[in-house]
């Protein structure tokens, strides 16, 4: 069971966007990053070629999963993640307030 999915709402807790939020826009298991919506952002610099013009892009890069929390759909606040059974499927809870993601 996963614990973080694409289109959850999020909070950073550590560095330099620590206590910012968005949601998640794709996540990688194997590195075990997460890349949320105007989090972590880092300025690339095109060449230009013959369809695209040359500049200054912006994009987000992943963050570590462990660097971010879900936000508890009741009380809007930073949460940790745990799995339980509800009538006998794994769903994801809040242990802030044991709210149900799914």
């Amino acid at each position: 069971m996963q614990k973080l999915k694409t289109g959850d709402t999020v909070v950073i807790t550590n560095g330099r966007d620590k206590s910012k939020s968005g949601k998640i826009v794709l996540v990688n298991r194997k590195k075990k990053t997460v890349i949320v919506e105007k989090v972590n952002m880092v300025k690339k610099h095109k060449k230009a070629t013959q369809n695209t013009k040359a500049g200054i892009i912006e994009t987000p890069s992943p963050v570590s999963s462990s660097k971010v929390k879900l936000i508890c759909p009741e009380t809007g606040k930073p949460s940790r993640v745990a799995v339980c059974f509800v009538a006998g499927k794994k769903k994801r809870k809040a242990k802030i307030s044991s709210a149900i993601f799914d």
